[in-house]
């Protein structure tokens, strides 16, 4: 029953038509009104099912928001089948079979309307329902905030998906929306879906965020443009596309997400423009399977969170960037799979940790006027049938610039390589390639180094000051064939002390009369070489002086605990194995748990020096590394990886940091697996060479111990490193500051222990890193201050005041 009365004038120029009226129902009202008709609707309750079938105006008379209620117990508390005009109303729904408002005809505007159901859908737009939405919020945490369905369309302008228990936005049957400037979040399903055949959706100047899925779902051949749009902050990909989906991107972000994201498969093909991808935990770009293609333009791919490449091409896939920026990741393209195919044209592959760009399994990279800088390897051509070309590109402050191993059979043409520190071009392992007008300056090791006798093919190509020699070569294999060198020149400063001159004969290879003199003959490296001295082992300290620093630690007074525990037991079994008695086994590997910045480095740096001080170790010294160093991207190569950092260790202490990377909980086609499973037959294998220390975060690493029921039986105990309370990170600038020669002025140390104090301890909270950070920032704005000063005395130089905090972010 309704509480309020409704008014309705009617609007008609023609005398006999003017009338108003006063109903005490919406029903009622809306069976009286005409086309043209104005319904004021007075302030209340009213539990009905309203059904506007002609082109009238409904209006929520002025007052507070919300104070005319539609509300009915059951059904479509409103449903519009016309061109009508509906403002100011909230909007409940109970029935979670039907949506709260439907729109089934039509050219209607909606606006201000407040919906708060739990209802199928907020707002849903079917068959001829065109409407246009203004300034409308969506809360229905029991299903889909807004649904356009079975050929439905319409323009949202400004409207917000607060809260949705499925997706925010969904499309399918043909439906064909606009949104305008609108926001969704909290949806517990898909921000934006989009699905079925002729379905699609625009979006312009949209944010999508807090969504527990996907930012932006595309699939089964429906398609969508987004401009100017925001997806961030979700719990699966920022985008994913899937089966003949069809999307544009332009000058959108997709960032903070903690899979891939963007990810396509399945046909899907993706155009990128101007677009910015950021902080992602998994790939940046991932495109799989035949068909799928990915096209981005002027784009810049940067900050990968985890160990993964920023760009993924595979199982036939391809993606062509042109005038991109990747940087700031661990890897930036791996290109993998026969029929897979990448094309870069004119972009830049910068701050890369491992390699900027793999191929392997038979794919295909095209790299045309390239910059690589600041890369572990430049390029990486790793196998049979997969190769490709790099034309007028540059690789700057590389290990190594290009590297072809194991039949891989790339084109590299007028490509420089600038200060690698190991090689400018290294074949091996029987890997071929055509080097063309190549130029390689200022190594530290040799320019090229073709070894194995590689059948390389090397044409007017230089070098210059190469610490060890421009050009190395192997002897020629078996059947007489090595590389072929026409036209290349050397300088010939670089070419004294070449170790293979030293200790091997000249050997033949097929030359050309073309090389000029500055070139050394191929090289047999074969014979071995003369052994190398054994690396001193490091000076061994008391073990009543390393556990010295260890006190001297800030905080840490349950770790200090259990390290002396720890230490105790292994000095008393040793003491009772001199005095002929049986010592209890002790388990020396550990897991340490807590925060980034909790010291988890530093105490296992000083648990390897008490070892090695209690004669447990022969060395000591610390091995630290982390999921890319001992997961490779092939079958194969991540054994190798863990096999050789386990034998850097040899010792000593490995710590492997973020372990639980190794196992990450989505592990379909990750080989994280093979490298635990390594390590445990090695740490059984040789169970008193080396010592291995596991850290991360205290949830994940319970998560990793269970991966493999030999993990945690190798750990004797997990020692857990609290987070630092303000008083400890206080001590800890103090001590930065004697060290630095720096002083607290009078109210400082009351500043940062109020600064401390207020400091967000989220996710990004560094601790102990933290503090470091902190006095780092306080110096730095000491001396904008003090560098105003015309003559700075003592004090003005080392005085850090409250003034030079920096302000809490």
């Amino acid at each position: 029953m309704a509480q309020g009365t409704v008014q309705v004038t009617h609007t008609g120029t023609s005398r006999w038509r003017r009338r108003t009226g006063e109903y005490a129902s919406l029903t009622a009202a809306l069976e009286a009104a005409a086309d043209g008709d104005i319904l004021t609707v007075a302030p209340g309750t009213y539990r009905e099912n309203l059904v506007v079938d002609r082109a009238v105006t409904l209006l929520g008379q002025e007052g507070a928001a919300g104070s005319v209620r539609i509300a009915p117990p059951e059904g479509v508390p409103l449903a519009v089948r016309a061109s009508a005009q509906v403002q100011g109303l909230h909007i409940e729904g109970q029935d979670a079979a039907v949506p709260a408002v439907l729109v089934e005809d039509g050219t209607p505007e909606l606006t201000g309307l407040r919906i708060v159901t739990r209802s199928a859908a907020g707002i849903e737009v079917r068959g001829g329902g065109r409407p246009t939405v203004r300034a409308c919020t969506v809360d229905n945490p029991a299903g889909v905030g807004i649904a356009v369905v079975d050929g439905g369309g319409g323009i949202f302008e400004e409207c917000e998906v607060i809260a949705a228990g499925q997706s925010g936005v969904a499309v399918r049957g043909g439906g064909r929306p606009r949104l305008d400037r609108c926001r969704v979040h909290h949806a517990a399903g898909a921000g934006l879906s989009v699905t079925g055949d002729h379905s699609s959706l625009e979006a312009l100047g949209c944010e999508i965020y807090e969504i527990n899925g996907s930012g932006v779902q595309i699939a089964s051949r429906a398609a969508a443009v987004l401009t100017d749009c925001a997806v961030h902050r979700v719990t699966g990909n920022g985008v994913t596309l899937d089966t003949d989906a069809v999307l544009t991107l332009a000058d959108c972000r997709v960032h903070d997400v903690p899979e891939n994201a963007v990810d396509l498969r399945s046909r899907s093909v993706l155009t990128l423009t101007r677009s910015e991808v950021a902080r992602f935990g998994r790939n940046g770009l991932s495109v799989w399977d035949p068909g799928t293609r990915v096209d981005a333009h002027r784009c810049e791919i940067h900050d990968g969170t985890g160990d993964y490449p920023a760009v993924w091409v595979s199982d036939g896939a391809t993606a062509v960037l042109e005038g991109c920026r990747v940087h700031d990741v661990p890897d930036a393209l791996c290109v993998l799979d026969r029929g897979s195919r990448a094309d870069v044209v004119d972009s830049d592959l910068s701050q890369v940790r491992n390699i900027a760009v793999s191929v392997s399994g038979g794919a295909t990279a095209e790299l045309d006027d390239c910059r690589i800088s600041g890369a572990g390897r430049g390029a990486w051509f790793r196998d049979h049938g997969s190769g490709g070309t790099l034309a007028n590109c540059t690789i700057d402050a590389a290990q190594t610039g290009v590297i072809v191993t194991k039949g891989a059979d790339p084109l590299i043409e007028r490509t420089t390589v600038t200060s690698p520190t190991e090689a400018g071009f290294y074949v091996s392992a029987g890997g071929r390639g055509t080097f063309q007008g190549c130029r390689v300056t200022g190594s530290e090791g040799y320019g090229f180094h073709i070894i194995d006798g590689c059948r390389s093919t090397l044409r007017k190509c230089r070098t210059e000051r190469c610490a060890r020699g421009g050009f190395e070569f192997a002897q020629a294999g078996a059947d007489g064939e090595g590389a072929v060198v026409e036209e290349c020149s050397s300088d010939e400063s670089t070419q004294l002390g070449s170790p293979a001159a030293a200790t091997a004969p000249p050997a033949p290879a097929t030359q050309t009369a073309g090389l000029l003199g500055g070139v050394p003959s191929p090289r047999s490296t074969t014979p071995e070489a003369p052994e190398a001295a054994p690396e001193p082992a490091p000076e061994t300290r008391p073990a009543d002086t390393v556990l010295a620093d260890l006190d001297a630690l800030v905080g840490l007074a349950s770790v200090k605990r259990e390290v002396r525990a720890l230490t105790d037991m292994i000095e008393v079994g040793r003491r009772r194995q001199e005095a002929g008695l049986k010592a209890a086994s002790v388990r020396r590997h550990l897991v340490f748990t807590g925060s980034p910045g909790t010291g988890k480095t530093t105490v296992a740096r000083l648990y390897g020096e008490i070892l090695a001080a209690l004669g447990v170790l022969d060395r000591g010294h610390l091995v630290e590394v982390s999921r890319v160093d001992l997961v490779g991207e092939h079958i194969g190569s991540t054994a190798i990886r863990t096999q050789e950092a386990f034998d850097r260790a040899r010792g000593g202490v490995l710590f492997i940091d973020e372990a639980y990377a190794l196992s990450p909980e989505d592990s379909g086609r990750d080989f994280g697996r093979e490298a635990i499973d390594t390590l445990v037959k090695l740490m059984e294998d040789h169970r008193e060479a080396v010592v291995v220390i596991v850290a991360g975060y205290t949830t994940e690493m319970e998560r990793f111990l269970s991966v493999n029921p030999g993990v945690a039986s190798r750990f004797s105990r997990t020692i857990t490193f609290s987070d630092y309370d303000p008083d400890e990170l206080l001590r800890i600038v103090e001590q930065q500051a004697d060290e630095h020669e720096y002083r607290l002025g009078p109210g400082t140390g009351e500043a940062l222990h109020k600064y401390f104090t207020a400091l967000p301890k989220g996710p990004a909270f560094g601790n102990g890193r933290t503090a470091r950070q902190t006095f780092e920032a306080m110096v730095e704005r000491h001396a904008g201050r003090v560098a105003q000063l015309s003559a700075p005395g003592t004090e003005e130089l080392t005085l850090l005041y409250p003034e030079d905090l920096p302000a809490l972010p």
